[in-house]
């Protein structure tokens, strides 16, 4: 049988995303960071985030301002869940989402490999009010 190519840690490379008109934007800002892992047993979990993020003023977890909160929440995405190959696209099935919307969703991600990279784009995804298309490379850790 052969080896799954998506197990293990990857850590982002880039993420940007491309409007209908051709516009491309970094949510993140350039310099973002984060890591994507697939399990062999059909896991995997995503976290995203703007590098260089404010801290809060407490360091009570479940404390801060609402500004603090809001900006917290406008750079950080990360969700989990079971994931499954299909054709050249990752189906993520997700269970735990910062995003509430997400849970119990499925996610598609047209994939592709290229030595030690990953690429996963999205299809159209409505972000900041336009649809929109992500495209993350990844690198394997």
């Amino acid at each position: 049988m052969a080896r799954n190519p998506f197990v293990g840690v990857w850590r982002l490379v880039s993420i940007e995303l491309r409007s209908e008109d051709g516009r491309v934007t970094y949510p993140f800002g350039q310099d973002a960071f984060g890591y994507i892992m697939y399990s062999e047993d059909g896991y995997m979990s995503v976290a995203l985030m703007s590098a260089n993020r404010p801290k809060f003023a407490s360091e009570d977890i479940l404390g801060g301002s609402t500004e603090e909160k809001v900006a917290a929440a406008d750079t950080y995405v990360s969700y989990c869940g079971k994931y499954e190959i299909q054709g050249d696209k990752v189906i993520h099935r997700i269970e735990v989402s910062f995003f509430p919307n997400w849970i119990g969703v499925k996610q598609e991600r047209i994939f592709e490999f290229d030595g030690d990279r990953l690429s996963l784009s999205t299809l159209p995804l409505l972000v900041r009010g336009k649809q929109q298309t992500a495209h993350l490379i990844w690198e394997r850790v």
